[in-house]
């Protein structure tokens, strides 16, 4: 075959002049497939919606429909540092007033002011259960206050440094929320326990808790969710180290103790407990 054959093949193949053909097929050819799948595109978008629509029905705006239960909440601290290690040097006022710091913007929406303005006192040692009317949301739930008094020596009200300077500092745990979570049975309160690990054991000294005993009180439980509880306030409990061993790496975990959490998995080194790495130093 030619190549001008060739050439006149696959022009006709493209736009045949005299069948009025394009690409092979006529012009109600190529409508007929067009309006095919057009209709079939329409009718898998529809499906798409109408799916969509449904699954949205089951869904509560407030929580989840479905939720996993954690065994274990996770445990964070304020300040963390760089890779939970907090070190500074008690002469070098700019290597720890950036944890100073962290914690004044931490702590700021636990003052007394904005406690009372936006949460209510409760009655401690006991759940606060807001449950609903059958199909009437009890919404927006209210929430207790936790004033950054209770954290007393902790709180940074009296002492701006948060012991940093003095080579006593304040570390604040919070544990994390679980939605429908009660962390306690029989009246009995989850407490936090920090301790050296056990190469550091001599080292760790005397230990603070505040609020008395580190307890997280039943009366911040259970929590209800972001959109339910718009002015929540996540209790804390904060430890001040009052004389450890100074100029050296001290390894500190600290746990949550609780009758009706269970233990963290050794695989999951935040479930119900938190490790960080301390070092004061004092010379220059």
């Amino acid at each position: 075959m030619s190549k001008d054959a060739e050439k006149s093949t696959w022009k006709d193949f493209i736009w045949n002049s005299r069948t009025r053909e394009f690409c092979g097929r006529t012009g109600s050819s190529w409508g007929l497939i067009l309006l095919f799948y057009l209709v079939f595109y329409i009718f898998l978008a529809g499906m798409f919606c109408l799916t969509m629509y449904v699954m949205l029905q089951t869904l509560d705006d407030h929580k989840p429909t479905w939720q996993d239960r954690l065994g274990t909440p996770g445990m964070m601290i304020r300040p963390r540092g760089e890779a939970m290690e907090i070190i500074y040097n008690t002469h070098n006022t700019e290597s720890w007033d950036m944890y100073a710091k962290t914690l004044d913007n931490f702590l700021s929406p636990y003052n007394n002011s904005l406690q009372a303005e936006k949460n209510e006192e409760c009655t401690p040692d006991q759940y606060f259960v807001q449950a609903d009317s059958g199909d009437v949301k009890n919404n927006p739930k209210r929430s207790c206050q936790f004033n950054r008094t209770f954290l007393e020596e902790c709180s940074g009200l009296d002492d701006h440094t948060y012991g940093y300077q003095a080579g006593k500092p304040c570390i604040i745990i919070k544990l994390n929320r679980v939605i429908g979570m009660l962390p306690g049975k029989d009246g009995q309160a989850p407490f936090v326990t920090c301790g050296a690990k056990k190469e550091d054991s001599d080292k760790i000294g005397e230990v603070a808790y505040y609020p008395e005993n580190g307890t997280f009180n039943l009366m911040y439980y259970p929590y209800y969710g972001k959109k339910a509880q718009v002015n929540y306030s996540q209790p804390l409990v904060a430890i001040k180290f009052l004389n450890m061993t100074l100029n050296e790496d001290i390894n500190i975990e600290c746990r949550i103790i609780s009758n009706n959490i269970p233990p963290g998995s050794e695989r999951d080194k935040f479930a119900g407990k938190v490790s960080f790495k301390l070092r004061i130093n004092t010379k220059n």
